[in-house]
This record gives structure tokens, sequence and C-alpha cells, in this order.
């Protein structure tokens, strides 16, 4: 059955907080292949939510009537005071949360939280502009300076990318690490090689040849076929990779290979042999050679160490 998850957003969320949580989601059900996920977006009344950029969120259905679910997620942010001073808001919040399994507050979810009497007790975090003001606002909440937090059934986070950390941590959760580190790969651009090649650092050939590079680490392709998506021949390729990159192509692809074996090793609890099929390795003992003839330790010493 599908995890259900209610969005609550209030007037003056951040469009990119709430797209932060759901679009890891819907990335997961989409590489899954599975419903792992279900969501809706209600609000108190059913009216529009209006998003701190102006732009106006539709809701699928009345807070009243979303029924029971898995998780309920605030999104609130400019105007959180006064969202939670409306009389109709509190009394709203504290029913749907005792449908709920849990509440999380994204932004400033966790002030409504708070003002609805669900944090008392628990560690909670906001928007970093606002944590000594919630800390004095609601002195029976941990308030804690950190990016997101997870207490028990209570969850919150301050910021776009925290979000997205929660999502991920609950996509782990529900279809475990190798999923949570596929979608990860696909939002959260943080290999420096890709960087590199997309920045204009690199020529334009070799810049092409990097990124065809990076898009087939699970199935590698020839230097043949990678010189000619570059539009350059194999010499020509071999001689850009030594001038700019310091060594050959060939050598250059292979640690690639190698260093996103070495990133499933480290966040991921896959198999050995499942890591070397994702990084083309015809096997874990092929792997396990040029994992330690690149990095001078084994896999099992990464995977102990944390890299």
């Amino acid at each position: 059955m599908a995890f259900r998850i209610v969005f609550l957003p209030f007037d003056g969320f951040s469009n990119m907080v709430l797209a932060s949580a759901i679009e890891p989601l819907r990335a997961a059900c989409d590489l899954s292949g599975r419903q792992l996920f279900d969501w809706c977006v209600a609000t108190p009344g059913g009216a529009a939510a209006c998003s701190s950029s102006g732009l106006r969120l539709a809701a699928e259905l009345p807070l009243g009537e979303a029924g029971r679910c898995d998780a309920l997620v605030l999104i609130a942010g400019y105007g959180a005071r006064e969202t939670a001073a409306r009389a109709e808001v509190l009394p709203a919040i504290r029913a749907a949360a005792r449908q709920s399994r849990a509440v999380t507050g994204l932004d400033m979810g966790a002030w409504l939280m708070a003002a609805a009497g669900l944090l008392e007790g628990y560690r909670a975090t906001v928007h970093w502009h606002e944590v000594e003001a919630f800390a004095e606002a609601f002195p029976g909440v941990e308030a804690v300076a950190e990016s997101y937090v997870t207490d028990g059934d209570r969850q919150s986070a301050g910021s776009a990318t925290s979000a997205m950390e929660l999502s991920l941590e609950t996509i782990r959760r529900m279809g475990g690490d190798a999923l949570a580190y596929d979608v990860r790969t696909l939002f959260v651009h943080d290999d420096v090689e890709r960087r590199r090649a997309e920045s204009g650092a690199l020529s334009p050939q070799l810049g092409r040849a990097v990124r065809f590079m990076l898009d087939a680490i699970e199935e590698p392709r020839g230097l043949s076929e990678i010189a000619a998506h570059a539009a350059v021949s194999q010499r020509t390729l071999d001689r850009l990779c030594r001038r700019e990159l310091g060594t050959s192509a060939g050598a250059y692809y292979r640690a690639l290979r190698l260093t996103r074996a070495q990133n499933l090793l480290v966040e991921t609890g896959l198999p050995l042999r499942d890591i070397a099929l994702r990084c083309g390795f015809a096997s874990a003992s092929t792997l396990s050679r040029a994992y330690s003839q690149q990095f001078g330790r084994s896999l099992s010493a990464t995977r102990r160490m944390g890299a």
C-alpha cells in the first residue's frame, strides 16, 4: 500500500520548499515503477493557498475531508504568525494530526505545529532566521538550529534543501538505499566532475565527452563511441584528456566508474555484486581489484570507514 501524505500549504508558503518535498517522491515512483507514495494538497477550508511569490496553488480538498494518512506536512513561510492567529487554523491542524501517523513542518511549518500544541517536549527547527524567535515563543519546545530534525513522530526542516533531505529519508525507508541514492543523483548535483564538465572549464569537445561518460557508468561505452559523440577522433580525445585532465581518456573514465562505486559503498547498503553491476563491472571481484588499484584500500575497508 502506498505511503499517503497530505500536504498542507498556508498563504506565504515557498514554492521551492513544496517542490523540494514532492518532486523526490514523484521521482521515486517513476524510477521504481511502483506507486510507493500517494499525496494530495489540502487547506483548512479547501481554498487555494497563495505562495510567497504570488502563485496560487489549488487545494484538492478541504483538510477535514483528507482522512487518515501516514504523514501530515505543514508548509508555512511569511505570515506564519498571522496564520496561527486565525481562529479556524489551529483546531484544523490538531484534528488532522489525530488522523496522521506523523506530522512534519517545513520552513515555518513547525511554528504552526508548536502553536497547535503538537511539539511540546519535542526537538524542532524552523527557518534559520526565526530560530531564536521560535525558542522564545515556545519555551516548551527544544528549538535547535539544525537543517532538519526527526524526533519520534515529529519532523521539521527549515529550508528547501533540508525538505528534500527529509523526503529522501522517507524514500530510503520505503524504497531502500539504492532508490534513495538514484533519486538524490537526479536532484542533488554534487558530482564535481559533472559540474566541471558543465561549467565551461573544459573545452567544448571534452565537456561533451565527460558528460557522455557520466551518463554511461552502468553500461560503459567504448572510447571510439565516446570520441564520436564528442565529434573528435579517439586520438584527439585522449590528447584533450591528457592536456586538460592530466590522464588518459580510458583511465579517467575508469576513475569515474570507481568513484561512483565509492559513493554507493558509503551511501547505501547495496551488496558488492550490485554495486559492481551499477558501475559497469562484471563481478564484485573485478570491481574489487580495480578499486584497490585506484584507491589503495579494499571495498570492505571503505564501507567500514565511511570513505
